[in-house]
């Protein structure tokens, strides 16, 4: 345990498994207070106690990215118990890949675009005004290289992604004023079950390889606006 981040507190969503409950322990264990926020209460539960056995400080929400209620509801209750957002990490997404894109439905094009841009948009709306007031904060969106590169068969995916990238770098000139950073982490292919495959391959990038990039954002100084940190792995999977 270190103490870098003590007293802050972070926000992560996805913290249930992969690389939002990476990110969370990374945080927790440099001594910040850790929102948990996913839909799955049994796996956060599992994170916080991780967490908490390691000696950091956890506390799980439910969350569904595609409820505004339910984002609304967090943002107050992160507002009544705390008062304060230092660090919001926009983790949760979905992929849906493997389809051409005239083969999608309506129904799957929604969420996965609810999920992976506007639920980060709603997230900012409920939790900016606090670091606003503040004049400090940073909100650190996990995007993907699909945001830069073609990727057949997952284009509804890849254009959420350019969307959010899109939205940081713009967010970030309207935050600058205020004091707050906004960046994107666009990985490559990350060792988890997101997707297609299952976890346990070492030649892919690690979920605590993306969880140690936040930590040196969340860290930099308060003067630095680094707005976008690409994650290739060194070799193919």
């Amino acid at each position: 345990m270190t103490e870098e981040l003590k007293g802050q507190l972070a926000v992560v969503t996805g913290a249930a498994r992969g690389i939002g409950a990476a990110i969370s322990k990374q945080l927790a264990s440099m001594g910040a207070t850790v929102i948990l926020a996913a839909r799955d209460r049994a796996k956060l539960d599992q994170v916080q106690q991780e967490i908490a056995s390691a000696g950091g400080t956890a506390h799980a929400i439910e969350l569904d990215l595609l409820s505004e209620e339910s984002i609304a509801a967090l943002g107050s209750t992160i507002t009544m118990q705390y008062g304060r957002c230092d660090i919001l990490v926009n983790n949760a997404g979905v992929g849906l890949l493997g389809k051409p894109l005239v083969e999608m439905s309506p129904a799957d094009w929604d969420t996965l675009m609810g999920t992976n841009l506007r639920g980060p948009y709603l997230m900012v709306r409920a939790l900016a005004p606090l670091m606003i007031a503040a004049k400090s904060g940073h909100i650190i969106n996990i995007s993907s290289l699909a945001g830069r590169n073609p990727l057949p068969n997952g284009a509804a995916y890849s254009a959420s992604k350019w969307g959010l990238n899109g939205l940081t770098y713009s967010l970030a000139e309207e935050l600058r004023p205020h004091n707050i950073r906004v960046s994107v982490i666009a990985p490559g292919s990350v060792d988890t079950s997101f997707g297609r495959g299952e976890p346990g391959n070492p030649r892919k990038i690690q979920p605590d390889d993306v969880a140690r990039i936040v930590a040196m954002l969340a860290t930099q100084a308060p003067q630095s606006f680094v707005s976008e940190v690409l994650i290739r792995p060194t070799q193919k999977p």
